[in-house]
């Protein structure tokens, strides 16, 4: 599972580092499959089922009003002021790792940043609250109380999860709702813990691919993901990018 996760975060940030204007989101999406190959590791996304439709991508690339689950195209070339969501969700000898973290493209405006800043931070603060005895419902309203002085939107119909041998495990971890609510948080467990925040309303309409998930008034939206460790103490945030592997 750390090895996983580091594979997962160390692919990451390679992606972030060569976002920049011109560059198009196949294009990063192939880099995102070579660099997954270099480290004898698959993409968890590709090939994943819904129904009857298999995500067709090896990483999620959501630009500006994309939420989440972005499919990258050579027609969607990145342009300054933009800012994407990259999302790398990797599997590695039977375990799972998932992060991901939304960059500019170039400059971008300064309520773009304001959003990005106050989605990550919302992010650690989830984190901290990811300790044992505490409640699921102690994240989400971590994660709540950090976003709503800035009038953001929080993504409902997406929530993290726990992550282990599959991508999708219980227990759901929502952004929002009361610290009281949920399963007790236990030594041992691994959350992928991921506010997806609008800049302006919270909710989400589908584009025509059946994958991408956009906010509903155009508006940006911002995505911080890590896979956190439950100890007995302090939370470990698996998802750190090592050079090393």
């Amino acid at each position: 599972m750390r090895t996983a996760c580091r594979i997962a975060a160390t692919v990451l940030d390679r992606l972030c580092r060569l976002v920049a204007p011109g560059v198009n989101t196949y294009d990063l999406d192939q880099e995102g499959r070579k660099l997954l190959g270099s480290y004898d590791a698959r993409s968890a996304c590709f090939g994943y089922q819904v129904g009857s439709k298999r995500f067709p991508a090896y990483t999620c690339l959501s630009v500006n009003d994309e939420i989440v689950h972005g499919i990258g195209t050579l027609k969607r070339v990145l342009q300054d002021g933009d800012i994407i969501s990259v999302d790398v969700c990797v599997e590695y000898q039977g375990f799972i790792g998932d992060n991901a973290r939304t960059v500019a493209v170039g400059d971008i405006a300064p309520a773009r940043q304001k959003l990005l800043t106050v989605t990550e931070e919302a992010l650690l603060k989830g984190i901290q609250q990811a300790r044992p005895g505490n409640r699921v419902g102690a994240i989400s309203n971590a994660v709540e109380r950090a976003v709503r002085p800035f009038g953001y939107g929080i993504i409902r119909d997406f929530v993290g999860h726990g992550v282990g041998r599959s991508m999708h495990e219980a227990p759901q971890i929502p952004n929002f709702g009361p610290a009281s609510r949920g399963e007790r948080l236990r030594p041992g467990m691994t959350l992928a813990i991921e506010p997806m925040i609008a800049e302006g309303r919270s909710q989400v309409v589908m584009a025509d691919d059946g994958w991408t998930a956009l906010t509903v008034d155009g508006l940006p939206a911002a995505h911080f993901e890590h896979t956190v460790l439950v100890t007995g103490g302090d939370p470990e945030i698996l998802t750190i990018p090592d050079s090393g592997i």
